[in-house]
């Protein structure tokens, strides 16, 4: 998955305020029962320190409706100027919380991620198309635009009449189709290049979807699904298609999941292009050779290893190392400080636009629960078919 949404946080000044909240409305009264979640979550952040003008913004955001009817959790991370970020978690947590530290927690939101995606739904008859844009946050408030053609000759007659006149008339027909889909496709491939989603989803008139599909740029079309049950009309059974579309979506993500744990597998089995263990993992970030984190699922949960540990960190992202002296040793000379092994991993991917992906148990093996596919690799790139370093052979008995 893309990190490229937890990029605002880098730079921005601190304190940082994240609260992972149980954000379910059980039914009718539901506003207020999240409400008193958060008034328990900002009476501790109150006597912590944190600014009351970023918790009245907090709270304005906790407190809005998700328009997520089954039970959920809430991630929102602020700085010292306000929200950030804010993202919806399938599942609540078990106890809510916030924390005011030097750094943002940042795992909830990874974990809120790797959940959700950013797609784009198009609903197309042969006149026009609907199209409703989700950023992957989870956060009601999908924008939604229409595209319509400008050509109406839109129906083929029936038999009877002219033979003449009925070819005519179909092929204008069958020509003002084409050019309105055209018109669709031009504003949806533009819609790709601008937001980047990670999926179109489209469904509707079978015609009009075949013409869409095929007007569309390559680079569009490589993301295009088919969704059967949609429409602009009415009388559309809704439960039933948005249960499609959440299939859809689901699936992509076990795809895409897959896809990646296969070639860090592969590449891990080969000793080339994929390290294990934080130590490793860290040298490849220094040097911007990570195409992909691979975390196991443990490693993302509160009182993890990972968030326990603590790592030295430069002011720019790609400067981390183990220890103080190896930081200096990449002229960090300074600003040097600790951090959170957790966060600092994550910074530094967000720092060569890498992606991250959470493996369950037995799915791949990771070190200390980390892992990474690279970029790109050389003769001084971590090996983990042969051990490097003289404490290797033991940490490779170390498997998450």
């Amino acid at each position: 998955m893309e990190l490229h949404w937890l990029k605002p946080l880098l730079g921005r000044p601190a304190p940082f305020v994240t609260v992972h909240l149980d954000a379910t409305r059980a039914d009718a009264s539901g506003d207020e029962e999240v409400a008193g979640r958060w008034r328990s979550l900002r009476r501790d952040l109150e006597r912590a320190g944190a600014a009351a003008g970023v918790l009245d913004e907090i709270e304005q955001v906790v407190t809005r409706p998700t328009g997520v009817t089954t039970p959920h959790g809430r991630v929102v991370i602020a700085d010292s100027r306000g929200v950030v970020v804010d993202r919806v978690l399938k599942s609540p947590p078990a106890q809510s919380t916030a924390v005011l530290d030097d750094v943002p927690v940042l795992l909830p939101a990874v974990r809120a991620a790797d959940e959700a995606t950013r797609f784009l739904l198009v609903e197309i008859d042969r006149q026009g198309a609907d199209l409703t844009w989700s950023d992957g946050s989870g956060v009601r408030g999908s924008s939604k635009e229409t595209v319509e053609g400008d050509h109406d000759v839109l129906h083929k007659v029936k038999e009877g009449g002219g033979a003449w006149a009925h070819k005519r008339v179909q092929v204008r027909a069958e020509d003002s189709w084409e050019r309105n889909a055209e018109t669709v496709a031009a504003d949806l491939d533009k819609q790709v290049v601008e937001k980047k989603p990670e999926i179109v989803l489209v469904t509707g008139d079978v015609r009009a979807v075949s013409l869409l599909c095929h007007a569309v740029a390559p680079r569009t079309r490589e993301l295009v699904v088919e969704v059967q049950g949609g429409s602009r009309a009415d009388g559309v059974n809704q439960q039933a298609f948005h249960q499609r579309v959440s299939e859809a979506l689901e699936t992509f993500r076990r795809t895409r999941r897959t896809s990646v744990l296969d070639r860090y597998r592969e590449a891990l089995g080969r000793g080339e292009a994929a390290v294990t263990s934080v130590d490793d993992v860290v040298t490849v970030l220094q040097r911007g050779q990570v195409a992909e984190v691979v975390l196991h699922e443990d490693a993302t949960l509160p009182g993890s290893s990972l968030s326990e540990r603590r790592l030295w960190v430069g002011p720019e992202p790609l400067q981390i190392a183990s220890s103080e002296s190896d930081l200096a040793g990449i002229g960090v000379t300074s600003g040097a400080r600790q951090m959170p092994a957790d966060v600092a991993l994550i910074r530094a991917a967000l720092g060569q636009d890498a992606g991250l992906t959470i493996a369950s148990d037995g799915q791949v093996e990771v070190v200390d629960g980390i892992g990474a596919v690279l970029r790109w690799s050389d003769d001084s790139t971590p090996s983990e078919s042969i051990p490097t370093q003289s404490d290797d052979q033991s940490r490779l008995r170390d498997v998450v």
